[in-house]
């Protein structure tokens, strides 16, 4: 099988991957081992502010020239925030592809955060902070992850909070930059009509001219914690509840029974096991899914729904009864062989969103230093047996942590 991706790495130790795909379009982004969990005591909120402030203005654009700079070609520059990375990413014609890397090299290493735009942009954030408030469903997964991981690196929120927001100045965030923007933690990824050595020109013309950088620090792995059974008084619609615990790293074997594990349980399908049986079967909830996080030294398992405060405790006895059937009762050879295909589909299908798949391997590069082709993901997936899959729904899903807002 063809190769469906080129890899490289620039004399800094910026590592590229790029795929060749026949599209009008072109995408790139440079993704960064920098997030939230990065961040001193000192310094909750930061990675985000920083994400915000690289549109802010460089050392040759002012903050609307950056913002306008592929706008007005057609295109568009964005980026997002994460616990362990941080990603500006940029889709325009074939045609101005060079444009968009040469201004994502411009906002990461060049800009200058001034506090003038600083100082507009917290409102913005204070804003997108509220905005988290008024949604249930996002504040109890940010709520109950804290709880989760809480005294560690993960257990804060990655947006922070207003009081933190407000100390964090332009020398704050060149400080965070230089310790955390390091060429080794950088992975340049492209999918596009353009070749191999275009590719490989055009990042090292705007990459390689910065020196070799090097993580000067390692992250910690959060330590025990006590499973928990909390309820908070929102005064609610509706009850909004989460139940999980701490799963597998994204570098642990496991994790790939795990993942099938969770599709079945609560995937984005409408025959996973609880959307049967809580939402058809007994009509209890219109939002119900399970959910798997990796993190590079840990993961987090939830199953979330929401219902009539009146059914929360019926929805939470199923969902445990499906769980029991999980780790009691082995799957079938047909369960199992429909489970593994429904799961290379969906994998398959995500494929064909070409910014999704670049943004996919290129983490996956960032975290393993390797990917898989499609046809190595179908074999591992293929390997997995009904036993691994007993095996750890009885590790992950014992001793469950439960929150719920009423």
């Amino acid at each position: 099988m063809k190769e469906e991706f080129y890899t490289y790495t620039l004399p800094n130790g910026i590592r590229g991957i790029h795929r060749k795909v026949r599209s009008g379009a072109a995408r790139c982004a440079l993704i960064i081992g920098a997030g939230s969990r990065d961040e001193l005591p000192t310094e909750h909120g930061i990675a985000h502010f920083v994400e915000h402030g690289l549109f802010k203005g460089t050392e040759h654009r002012k903050s609307y020239q950056v913002n306008c700079r592929l706008e007005n070609l057609g295109g568009e520059l964005n980026a997002f925030t994460t616990k362990e990375d941080t990603t500006i990413h940029a889709t325009v014609l074939r045609n101005d592809f060079s444009k968009a890397v040469e201004l994502l090299s411009d906002v990461v290493f060049h800009s200058t955060f001034p506090d003038k735009e600083l100082d507009k942009e917290r409102e913005v954030i204070i804003d997108e902070i509220n905005t988290y408030k008024d949604s249930p469903m996002d504040m109890i997964y940010d709520t109950f992850e804290d709880m989760l991981f809480e005294g560690s690196e993960l257990g804060h929120n990655i947006l922070g909070r207003k009081r933190d927001l407000m100390r964090h100045d332009s020398a704050a965030l060149h400080r965070f930059v230089d310790r955390t923007y390091t060429t080794d933690q950088m992975v340049f990824a492209s999918i596009g009509n353009i070749s191999e050595s275009r590719i490989e020109q055009i990042a090292n013309r705007y990459f390689a001219q910065y020196p070799a950088t090097t993580r000067s620090y390692t992250r910690t792995t959060p330590g025990l914690y006590t499973a928990f059974d909390r309820e908070q008084i929102k005064h609610t619609h509706q009850a909004h509840c989460i139940i999980g615990n701490r799963a597998y790293s994204i570098n642990e074997d496991k994790r790939l029974p795990f993942l099938l594990l969770i599709n079945i349980l609560g995937g984005p399908t409408a025959n996973s096991r609880l959307n049967v049986s809580v939402r058809e079967r007994n009509g209890l909830s219109y939002n119900i899914e399970a959910n798997y996080t990796a993190y590079n030294d840990c993961g987090m398992a939830v199953i979330y729904f929401s219902s009539e405060h009146c059914n929360s405790d019926h929805c939470r006895q199923i969902i445990a009864d499906e769980i029991k059937k999980l780790q009691t009762v082995r799957l079938t050879t047909r369960q199992l062989a429909m489970a593994k295909r429904q799961y290379i589909a969906q994998m398959t299908i995500s494929t064909e969103g070409n910014e999704g798949y670049m943004l996919g391997v290129g983490r996956s590069l960032l975290v393993h230093g390797e990917v898989d082709t499609l046809e190595e993901a179908y074999k591992k997936i293929n390997a997995v047996t009904a036993d691994q899959i007993m095996e750890v729904a009885n590790e992950i899903f014992t001793n469950n942590s439960t929150l719920i807002y009423r």
